[in-house]
């Protein structure tokens, strides 16, 4: 039995939540969220709470997994979701260009520019290596977060590179000289 599936989602005042066939639609004070459930998994409004439901126990796999893209939906409309990273090495940093463009120095022969996609926002602070990626979508976030650290992940030798905020990298020791 899934124990993440059986929890409740409470919901926070100042969220609607209106459930049409297998789609979920969260409204809340920061935007709205629509979240596809699974085929035979239910969403069921009692008493406040939002609980997940299936049919039979072949869903199991996918009982904890609705529930959790509900109520990070849930969250993403109340608090929104936020991911910061790091951009370690000399000359490496990000500049914001216009409003919805990134440009990032980041060793190679030209500047990358990075289109961020609509509901995700970033700030970068004055220093210029510290990206904060905000949105109410955890997974665009998320991919975002990922794509842009796969502009330059961290190499293991010297640890430059884009990385995520808080990320514990292993340093490799260098070659040593023959003799």
């Amino acid at each position: 039995m899934s124990r993440i599936g059986r929890k409740p989602i409470a919901i926070p005042k100042g969220v609607t939540v209106k459930i049409e066939g297998n789609t979920v639609m969260v409204q809340g004070p920061k935007g709205k969220l629509h979240t596809s459930l699974p085929s035979g998994i239910k969403m069921e409004q009692k008493d406040g709470n939002l609980v997940a439901l299936r049919e039979n126990d072949s869903q199991a796999a996918v009982h904890g997994l609705a529930r959790a893209l509900v109520n990070n939906a849930v969250d993403g409309v109340t608090k929104g979701w936020t991911r910061e990273l790091e951009i370690v090495g000399i000359g490496y940093r990000a500049e914001m260009k216009g409003k919805g463009t990134v440009v990032f120095s980041l060793g190679y022969s030209h500047p990358i520019e990075y289109p961020l996609p609509s509901g995700v926002d970033c700030a970068i602070d004055a220093k210029l290596t510290r990206l904060t990626l905000n949105g109410i979508d955890r997974q665009k976030v998320g991919q975002v977060a990922a794509e842009m650290r796969s502009l330059r992940p961290p190499d293991p030798y010297k640890n430059k590179g884009v990385r995520y905020a808080g990320e514990r990298l292993k340093k490799k020791v260098g070659k040593t000289g023959a003799k």
